[in-house]
């Protein structure tokens, strides 16, 4: 995909980010099948909240999102540290999930006080 062709929301760090953190979970390669499952799902989830949310033009709606998205992002981050610590998973692969971790949720905690700090301006557009 060209970035001609890329939609608004696909141009911002968080969106790259969250990306790269669903990638780097998906190559670290878990060896728990339970624990590969529950880090690839929070990982997408915490991608496609993001999604979801950031193009939204109700305040609440990305909110709400965004919520579930920070969420997802702690559940991924720490399904590959308890991952790390069984050995299922390489450590240098965990401490990349660790650091696009720690990345992307400082890029959705500015969101999230972006728009917490905004009044409510839904007036029932999304």
């Amino acid at each position: 995909m060209s970035s001609d062709d890329r939609l608004p929301f696909q141009r911002l760090e968080v969106y790259a980010a969250a990306k790269a953190l669903a990638q780097a979970i998906h190559d670290a390669c878990i060896r728990d099948p339970e624990l590969r499952d529950q880090a690839t799902r929070a990982a997408k989830s915490t991608f496609c909240n993001l999604c979801e949310g950031l193009p939204s033009r109700s305040t609440a709606m990305r909110r709400k999102h965004f919520a579930i998205a920070d969420g997802s992002l702690h559940e991924a981050v720490g399904a590959v540290d308890l991952a790390a610590a069984i050995g299922a998973v390489d450590p240098e692969r965990a401490q990349a999930v660790q650091a696009l971790g720690a990345k992307t949720l400082r890029l959705l905690r500015g969101l999230t006080r972006l728009h917490w700090s905004r009044p409510n301006n839904d007036q029932g557009r999304r």
